[in-house]
């Protein structure tokens, strides 16, 4: 009841009020009218672009390097807004002539193209370039422009990028070259002069020196037997040294059995100081005797070994000096040939390297890689796209029952008349009776009379509102 209550409140209210209401509803509808028609008409051109990727993509993968579709649909928003490329359709269009004839004017013109270009992407290989321009045909022109300076652009960088890459490989090629070859020149000398070093076998060469120094050893002691045996030797020689030693070995035997006063024992000792006096008085000519035949041997075999024992010493030296060198030129000989390595392998791959990107290059130049297709190029628009003037005068006609509404109700508000019994009891004052209003006959009818002519009017002035709003849909969406 509450709800019933309230909108035949509302409704009285506006019917009360509905002179207000009436002229500020139609007011508010014919401003959106008229601004539907003053305001400044924009005129949107579009073109839709594939990007497909060539058959022949595909064959070569692995083989060439093909640009990613996906990076291409990445950058188109930022290329299609980039200053240098608007320049360059701005200026293919002669727009410089017309509407920016200053550097000012061309910067702001620049700016005002750069927010009037919209790029949506669908489905990863669609674009749509959009362009709002107050003239259907420079919004045509300029769309199908861009898009074909776009494609020129992509193209051309392409194909630079690919001379560019072919030839920094070319230059790096030769380098590489030229550093293979000295490391294998450097090599070969290296193996040239530490030939002998790196191919022996470091357990045999350790080995050998062992037995080596096992012989020396042995020779060391024979020659120092040799040594012990050669005054000997000599001295079994000299008859007078022979007969010295049988009389000591004599007297030796003698006293074991004898004292020292017995006969023959002095006797032995004055034979034995004779010999040594012969011995003294001829030890000038001893030095010049020979050799006994056993004194020469022993000799001879003396300084055979003293010979061998040189001869080990020099070999294991020498052994030993290698086996401490085998390790650094084992270290210097994998170090070469690591370098020699790294530097084929470089070589190895910037030959493919090059393979591709002459292969790649082809591609870019005969256009197999990234195709770009236009589907639907851009044409004159035939309607603004703004101003809406359907949406303009239909959002009117609301606002203007809202704001008819909206007067009627704050009017309601500054009339701070008594409208109702309970308002006046609010107030404390006591209710005595209630006298209904008299209404006048002839008033009425002449109220009604006027009502009906602003009702008329209204109408009228509404039903012209419709007319220019179906005109506007029959216009644009049915013609």
């Amino acid at each position: 009841m509450s709800s019933e209550f309230d909108y035949k409140q509302y409704l009285s209210l506006v019917k009360k009020r509905k002179l207000p209401v009436v002229i500020v509803a139609l007011l508010v509808m014919t401003v959106a009218v008229v601004a539907s028609y003053l305001l400044p008409e924009k005129f949107e051109a579009q073109s839709t672009v594939f990007i497909e990727k060539n058959v022949i993509s595909e064959l070569v993968k692995g083989i060439a390097v093909t640009p990613s579709k996906d990076d291409s649909i990445k950058v188109i928003k930022y290329a299609t807004t980039s200053r240098t490329l608007l320049l360059k359709v701005i200026n293919d269009l002669d727009l410089t002539n017309t509407r920016a004839k200053t550097d000012e004017a061309r910067e702001e013109l620049i700016r005002t193209f750069q927010k009037n270009i919209d790029v949506k992407v669908k489905d990863n290989n669609l674009f749509i370039i959009s362009f709002t321009d107050s003239s259907p045909r420079v919004a045509r022109d300029f769309v199908n422009m861009l898009v074909q300076r776009y494609i020129e652009e992509n193209l051309s960088s392409k194909r630079e990028e690919s001379y560019g890459a072919t030839k920094f490989l070319t230059e790096q090629i030769g380098t590489v070259k030229q550093k293979l070859t000295d490391a294998e020149t450097e090599l070969n000398k290296f193996k040239a002069d530490k030939g002998g070093v790196i191919n022996v076998d470091e357990a045999k060469l350790f080995e050998e020196i062992n037995l080596a120094q096992q012989k020396l050893y042995d020779l060391q002691l024979r020659r120092r037997q040799l040594e012990g045996l050669k005054p000997v030797a000599r001295m079994a020689a000299d008859p007078l040294q022979a007969r010295l030693i049988f009389l000591q070995k004599r007297l030796e035997e003698l006293r074991v059995e004898y004292t020292e006063s017995y006969p023959e024992v002095i006797k032995v000792k004055s034979d034995i100081e004779t010999v040594r006096e012969q011995m003294k008085g001829r030890r000038g000519v001893l030095a010049d005797m020979p050799d006994s035949e056993e004194a020469g041997r022993v000799q001879a075999e003396l300084t055979a070994v003293k010979m061998s024992e040189a001869s080990l010493q020099r070999y294991i030296g020498m052994n030993q000096a290698l086996l401490k060198g085998i390790p650094t030129a084992k270290a210097g000989l994998e170090k070469l040939e690591m370098e020699k390595q790294s530097r084929k392998e470089l070589y190895d791959k910037l030959l493919s390297r090059q393979g591709q990107s002459e292969m790649s290059q082809q591609m870019e130049v005969q256009d197999k890689t990234t195709t770009f297709r236009i589907i639907d190029p851009a044409v004159i628009p035939s309607f603004p796209a703004s101003p809406d003037r359907v949406k303009v005068i239909l959002l009117g006609i609301l606002a203007g029952l809202a704001a008819g509404i909206g007067i009627a109700l704050l009017l309601d508000n500054l009339d701070h008349s008594v409208k109702s019994i309970d308002s006046l009891k609010k107030l404390g004052f006591p209710v005595l009776a209630s006298i209904p209003t008299i209404q006048d006959p002839e008033e009425l009818t002449r109220r009604k009379k006027k009502d009906t002519k602003i009702f008329l009017l209204a109408a009228g002035y509404f039903s012209l509102v419709l007319m220019v709003l179906a005109y506007e849909v029959v216009d644009r969406y049915l013609l």
